[in-house]
């Protein structure tokens, strides 16, 4: 897999044909074929990936319209923050149907059984679990989770993150109230000291400052409690569908 840095600048940089839309999708996601020219003798750079354009979005009744776009390259700066990679690279860009997010694809082993994954708790999503309570991720359904061939574990589908509300509803509700792992807390840590320099001032074009605060407060209060949260009363924990 190309590295991250190459990533980006295909995405950001590369000329975008549109292959087709992605069946299913409620905010008329497409698929694209990226193409950056690079100076002889290097051949051309070409990723495929899913481009969601913000005219696309469709309404909904608690997140500010024509903001899901930048809620997926938020997401995808605070997975960077915390060195974990979750997020595939991610960049909000002109597209043929103006401004939208466009992340790259991500080729999935069909022979791993996601739902096992979920149902087992596989220790490999508790990084996911962290990530997720840390953005106040509200859908964060089994088909948002993509293992690839080489073992890593990629979640997408980000649009609906950032509230200032407490959201977070997932399948990922295996280790609620245990205590969070070293690895974890350092993630977390990354992502706090973050919020208080140079992520912040990356998010401020994607979040509202509130959206932001609130981000730094939840990841403060699990750096507190030291563990991983537990469902709300007052909230449906699980999407729907599940999977």
């Amino acid at each position: 897999m190309i590295d991250t840095a190459s990533a980006l600048e295909v995405l950001r940089d590369g000329e975008m044909q549109l292959v087709g839309r992605l069946l299913g999708s409620t905010n008329h996601a497409m698929l694209g074929r990226i193409t950056r020219n690079c100076p002889p003798p290097e051949s051309p750079q070409t990723l495929e990936a899913v481009y969601k354009p913000t005219a696309g979005e469709r309404p909904l009744d608690d997140f500010p319209d024509a903001t899901l776009a930048r809620r997926e390259v938020a997401a995808f700066l605070v997975s960077e923050a915390t060195g974990w990679g979750i997020v595939p690279p991610t960049v909000l860009r002109d597209g043929p149907f103006g401004e939208g997010a466009v992340q790259q694809w991500i080729d999935i082993d069909e022979t791993v059984d996601v739902v096992a994954m979920v149902v087992e708790d596989d220790p490999r999503l508790r990084r996911m679990a962290a990530f997720d309570a840390a953005i106040n991720n509200t859908d964060r359904k089994g088909g948002h989770v993509l293992p690839t061939a080489d073992g890593r574990i990629f979640g997408v589908d980000h649009g609906v993150c950032f509230s200032t509300v407490p959201k977070l509803r997932t399948v990922l509700w295996g280790w609620r109230g245990e205590p969070l792992g070293e690895d974890e807390l350092s993630g977390l840590r990354r992502i706090a000291e973050g919020l208080r320099g140079d992520l912040a001032r990356s998010l401020v074009p994607l979040l509202s400052r509130a959206e932001i605060a609130a981000t730094r407060r939840r990841v403060d209060a699990l750096l507190d409690s030291g563990r991983f949260p537990y469902p709300r009363g007052d909230w449906p924990a699980i999407p729907w569908p599940p999977f």
